[in-house]
Order: structure tokens, then sequence, then C-alpha cells
């Protein structure tokens, strides 16, 4: 089973480029993000997760882990999972390790999207004008958002670095470039 940790801070393009490996290599994609937006609205979970990312917070581990686990539970033939946006903590990807192990698998590889800050924010203001997702036009908002990914988050790589399954990919330039050095990440596995 192919499990790839697709990572990055917020507008690097892990949802674009998890739809390409998708479709290359017949893998279900679980973005984080997208699980949350489509609760119910009016569900407590959906509540209590809205309360921490409008502010540009984590959503909790132990709610994000219950509800990774659900969604990976609903596809039990896959081939492989990409998952986008998760781990965001260590506390998670020792939760992902886990889980995984009771399903007899791994982590195959983290490809981690490198991004400069610069780019990263003219990529989001860009996004929110074409999605209208609130959280990526909000300056303050998206610089919560990278000083939180630079404090929890960016350190998960060292967690998959010290496991030998860290690979650094340049995340700028075209999408089909970065793409291309995706594949060929993928296919060196």
């Amino acid at each position: 089973m192919l499990n790839i940790v697709l990572f990055g801070p917020p507008g690097a393009g892990k949802g674009t480029q998890s739809e390409r490996l998708k479709d290359k290599y017949g893998l279900i994609h679980i973005s984080t993000g997208d699980v949350f937006r489509a609760l119910d609205p009016e569900s407590d979970l959906a509540k209590l997760a809205k309360s921490y990312s409008d502010k540009g917070n984590l959503v909790p581990d132990e709610i994000t882990i219950k509800i990774l686990e659900s969604e990976v539970s609903k596809f039990p033939d896959a081939k492989g999972v990409i998952y986008d946006g998760f781990p965001r903590t260590t506390a998670q990807a020792e939760a992902l390790d886990a889980f995984l192990a009771i399903k007899g698998t791994s982590v195959t590889a983290m490809l981690s999207l490198v991004v400069s800050e610069e780019e990263l924010k003219a990529r989001l203001i860009a996004r929110a004008e074409v999605s209208g997702r609130k959280d990526d036009a909000d300056p303050a908002i998206i610089q919560n958002r990278i000083e939180t990914y630079k404090k929890t988050t960016a350190p998960v790589a060292g967690f998959y670095k010290v496991q030998g399954k860290l690979s650094e990919i340049d995340g700028v330039g075209s999408i089909q470039d970065i793409t291309e050095r995706l594949f060929s990440a993928v296919d060196s596995l």
C-alpha cells in the first residue's frame, strides 16, 4: 500500500498536486481541510473545528485523529492514500503510524513542498479571489497560519526524516513542473 504524506505550508499546492498524484497512481486523497469543511455545519464537531480554523489555528489532535481514522476506514480496499494536511503535529504523526501499523502498513514517504513565505502569501490571496475562502483573504489570518505551520507543523518533517521517509520537493514553478518533480519522487520509492 502506497501511503504518501503530502506536506507543506498553507498555499504550497498540496490540494492541486494531490489530485494529480491521485489520478496517476490510483490513490485515495484525504484532505483534512476538505473533511472539516464537509462536516454538517450544524454539528457540534463542525462548530468546534470551525472555531479553531476561523482563527488560523489547528484543530486539536484528538479531534483530527478521530476524523481521519474514520475517513481512512471508508476505503478498506484502497491501493494507497495521499494524506493532505495531515499530520500537522508530531502527536498526529505518531498516531498515524500507530493506526497504519494496526492495518499492516505504514507511511511510505513524506513529500514536502518547499515554497517561500512571500510566494505562499501571494498564492493564498489569489486563491481567496477564486475560492471565496475567507481564511485565504485576511493577511492577519494568513500570517497566523504560516506562523502556526512554522512552530507546530514544520517539525513533523523531522519525524519522517529520522525514519528516512522525507523528500523535499521544490514547490515553485509551473504546476506541471512541480507535478513532474513529485511523480519522479514517487516513481523512485
